[in-house]
Parts: C-alpha cells; sequence; structure tokens
C-alpha cells in the first residue's frame, strides 16, 4: 500500500464521525445546532461534501458570548501554575492527534501533507511556549517617584473574539487562542467557513485537557452575520482577526461602537529583493519556498520578486525551470508540493489574473493554467515582463503565482519595494552589509528578513505596517493586546495637597 493509499485510509476513519454528526458549534461545553441549520464544508481536492457544518447566527454568537462571560471570572482568578499545567495538557493533546489534524486540514484546505504534517505540531509549540510565559505574565514594574511608590500590573482584558482564516487555519488559531488563554481571557472562536474541520477538534482537545467549559467556546458561520455580530457584541472585549484587509475595515467599522480593542494581521504584495552581489542560489531556494509552499495561500509570501537586472535573464530562466519541475497532485501523497487551492470561489479569482497578467502585457513565463478537471488544482505561475503598476504587481492574488519585476539601481528597488498598499513583510538579498542596514531601515513592512526565509521566532513581534494591519503577536506583545495595564501609586509620605476651596 502506498503512503497516499495509507493517508487516505487513515483519512476516511477521522472524518467518519463528522459525516454522521456534522460539526456542531460548542458553547458552554455543550454541542449546540446552528440557528440557522447548516451549511456544507467542500474538499477542494474533489469537490465533495464533508459534512454539514453548524450556521452560526448572532443568536449563538450571542449564547457564546454570555458562556465566556460567565466564565472569564473563574478562569482569570485560577492561578497560573494551573492554568500552565492545562495549556501543556492541550499541547499534548495537539501532539497525540497530531496526524488526525493533519489529515483533516489537508482534506478541508487542500494544503499538501508534506507541510501541514508539522502545522498542528507549531501550534503545539505555541501553547507550550504561552504556557512557559503564564507565570509572569501579569508581572509589571516599580516606578519611584518623590512621593509615591508607583507599580504596574496587567490584568486580562476579558472576553475576546478571535476570527481566523482559511489558510493553515489550526496554526493560526493556536497563535491567536493560546495567548488568550495564558492571559486569562475567554474566547469566543469564529472560524472560516471553508475550513471549521480542525476548529472542532482543537475545542475537544481544550476540553480533554481540563479546559473548563466556556472558556473556549467555538461558532461556525459567515463574516457578515456571526462574524459581525461577534464584532459588534458589548460583552466582547477585543477581536483579534488574520484575514483579508478589505474584512480588517469592516471589523474595525463594526467594533467601534463598543470601542473594541483590534488587532488585525492582514494581507501583503510582499517584496523579495535579489541584488547581484546576494548568495544567487539561496535566493533562488527562498524566493520558490516563499510563494509555493502552503499554495501560495499566506500573507507572509514573497509575491513581488524585484530582481537586479543584471543577473535577471539567468535568474528567471533557474526560476522558470524550478517551477516547472514542482509537483502539483494530490495533498495526501507525501511527496505532493501543491495541491488544490481551497474553494471554487479562490480558485477563479486566482486564474482570473491569467487574463489580466497578459492583458497588461507581462509573460506568463511558466504555469498560468488549471490542473485537470477534479478539484480546483492550478500550475505554479510565474509572470515576467512586469511593471509595479500593473495589478498583478498591486493586488494579492493569494496563490502560487508570483510577478518578477526588474530593476537597476538600490534607490529603484526601494522604490518599488514600497510602492504599494501593502506592508506585512519584505525579503532582502545582499552580501553588502552597509546596504542592508540602509534598505531595511527605509523598507516599509513590519518584518523583515535578510538573506533568509521567513523564519517564525516565537517572542519576536508579527504584524505589519499600512494596509497590512494593526498591532503585532508573538511572546510578550500578546499579552500586551490580551491585558490591561494598571497603575496604583501608593504614597509614601504626607506631600502637599493643594487645597481648593478653603478659607
Amino acid at each position: 500500500m502506498s503512503q497516499l493509499d495509507s493517508n487516505i485510509g487513515k483519512l476516511e476513519s477521522y472524518l467518519a464521525r463528522f459525516r454522521d454528526t456534522g460539526i456542531r458549534n460548542r458553547i458552554a461545553g455543550a454541542d449546540v445546532a446552528g440557528g440557522a441549520g447548516v451549511f456544507q464544508t467542500i474538499s477542494p481536492v474533489d469537490k465533495g461534501v464533508i459534512c454539514d457544518v453548524a450556521h452560526g447566527t448572532a443568536a449563538d454568537i450571542d449564547a457564546a458570548a454570555q458562556a465566556a462571560r460567565q466564565a472569564f471570572a473563574e478562569w482569570r482568578d485560577l492561578p497560573a501554575v494551573q492554568r500552565k499545567k492545562i495549556l501543556i495538557r492541550i499541547a499534548e493533546g495537539i501532539e497525540a492527534r497530531a496526524e488526525e489534524i493533519a489529515l483533516c486540514e489537508c482534506w478541508d484546505t487542500g494544503q499538501a501533507y508534506k507541510f501541514m504534517s508539522k502545522a498542528a505540531l507549531r501550534g503545539a509549540e505555541n501553547f507550550r511556549y504561552f504556557a512557559d510565559q503564564v507565570v509572569q505574565a501579569r508581572d509589571g514594574q516599580h516606578l519611584q517617584s518623590p512621593t509615591l511608590m508607583n507599580v504596574t500590573t496587567r490584568v486580562p482584558i476579558g472576553p475576546v473574539g478571535v476570527i481566523t482564516p482559511w489558510n493553515t487555519p489550526f496554526m493560526l488559531s493556536t497563535w491567536k487562542i493560546a495567548p488568550a488563554l495564558a492571559a486569562g481571557c475567554t474566547v469566543v472562536h469564529k472560524p472560516a467557513e471553508a475550513s471549521p474541520l480542525t476548529a472542532r477538534l482543537l475545542v475537544e482537545i481544550a476540553e480533554e485537557a481540563g479546559l473548563p467549559p466556556g472558556v473556549l467556546n467555538t461558532v461556525n458561520g459567515f463574516g457578515d452575520e456571526a462574524g459581525k455580530a461577534l464584532c459588534e457584541h458589548p460583552a466582547i472585549r477585543a477581536i483579534a482577526f488574520v484575514g483579508e484587509s478589505r474584512t480588517g475595515s469592516l471589523i474595525t467599522k463594526q467594533g467601534a461602537d463598543t470601542l473594541k480593542r483590534n488587532h488585525l494581521e492582514l494581507g501583503g504584495k510582499n517584496p523579495v529583493i535579489v541584488f547581484e552581489d546576494a548568495d544567487l542560489e539561496r535566493a533562488l531556494d527562498a524566493v520558490i519556498f516563499m510563494i509555493y509552499s502552503i499554495n501560495g495561500e499566506r500573507c507572509t509570501s514573497s509575491s513581488r520578486l524585484l530582481i537586479q537586472d543584471s543577473i535577471r535573464d539567468d535568474f528567471e530562466a533557474r526560476l522558470i525551470e524550478r517551477i516547472n519541475n514542482i509537483k502539483v497532485g494530490h495533498p495526501l501523497d507525501p511527496t505532493t508540493e501543491i495541491g488544490p487551492l481551497v474553494s471554487e470561489e479562490h480558485f477563479n479569482k486566482v486564474t482570473s489574473y491569467f487574463d489580466i497578467a497578459t492583458k497588461e502585457g507581462a509573460t506568463i513565463a511558466a504555469g498560468g493554467e488549471p490542473v485537470g478537471e477534479e478539484g480546483y488544482f492550478i500550475r505554479p505561475t510565474l509572470f515576467t515582463d512586469a511593471r509595479n503598476d500593473m495589478r498583478i504587481a498591486q493586488e494579492e492574488i493569494f496563490g502560487p503565482v508570483l510577478t518578477s519585476i526588474p530593476f537597476t539601481t538600490e534607490a529603484e528597488a526601494l522604490a518599488l519595494a514600497n510602492d504599494t498598499a501593502y506592508g506585512l513583510t519584505g525579503y532582502l538579498w545582499t552580501n553588502d552589509l552597509t546596504r542592508a542596514l540602509r534598505f531595511t531601515d527605509r523598507l516599509e513592512a513590519g518584518m523583515i528578513w535578510v538573506n533568509s526565509e521567513n523564519v517564525r521566532h516565537l517572542p519576536t513581534p508579527f504584524g505589519g505596517v499600512k494596509a497590512s494591519g494593526i498591532g503585532r503577536d508573538g511572546g510578550d506583545w500578546s499579552f500586551e493586546f490580551y491585558m490591561e495595564q494598571k497603575h496604583i501609586g501608593f504614597a509614601t509620605g504626607s506631600h502637599k495637597i493643594t487645597k481648593l476651596g478653603a478659607l
């Protein structure tokens, strides 16, 4: 039996229960039907129905928010060492079910097992990391002044909403939920409607690990109803969102009346800038990895290649050769490097750029076509002869599509890199240290890697500028979002107090 056949067999056993019962909302530790009935989640691999999913409404969000509010005080006041133990048990539960999580996620999203086999373990790593931070999360400072002993502390902000996307949904859910729980917040989670499977697995694992009912609630549904209700609900103190910039703007508006705190991790049109003095072999590997892994469906993908014209022809020729060798196939085949796009809607969006590129005058140097008739597969694509003012260079395509743009000078490269509405990440390849220091100082991006692909280090801040978002995740930055600063001043003597109205 091949590894593909084995994985398909295991997947069937994992999916059997969902096909029987569907996926229900989980509120206050109980399964709850959706107020609007059900919708269906579809696999992009064969366009077949996976199972029914509870169609949550504003009433379901209200029930979940009330459950989170009722559970908040007990979870907030639970000793830090006990919360730490629960988070560690969640990490252990994720590790024990890593294969199930990976296979279900592949089938639900189309992501290749080559990458999703590690996503669950990264989720466990998120819980372990923030478990280790729990004990000192509320620590503050002692700030002496002439008349006061000033101390600061942090307290959890309260019930929060977490809205996660369909690309690597399990890992991104843990990225938000783990620090929220570690901070002492309770959570209402609305997963993306296109990928609900692993959100269900996460809440199961958390409750089996001892998380009290109501601390983590999951409501499935659509953004214009369940998502909107979550952002508007007065019991929800903050919204952590990952998704496209247009939706981030809507979330800001929806939360305005309740003065909601928002953390928005939004889109990107990220440049990878390759100078002629770079290690071109490593740069080639990184350029390919950062746009074609994860099906190109990630916000930090390097979707614009800015290549110095002195090396352009040779670099693009080698790029085309490598792209044409990337294996597109069944996501449960361990040798597959690119699986299908997540949905018909997204497939139509990505493939529409093939015609747009041609009409704009760019060259489709590789790919640019669907693969097969079953599922939402496309070939990895490269656009060359492009200009930075083209739509293919300005709009987030969010697929395995790279646009190559030449430059001559450092000043031109910097201007091209910054000429976009987005500012999430940037990747710079050069062996000139002075140039690297100068360029990164002026590059408009929240995160920059020099001579490296995106290597995530959990204590570092993650987030963008401009249309790429507001706020930062990671390390203590996550606690700054999920917690409120509190200052207390203790008088150290009888300092003079100005008298008003005294005779």
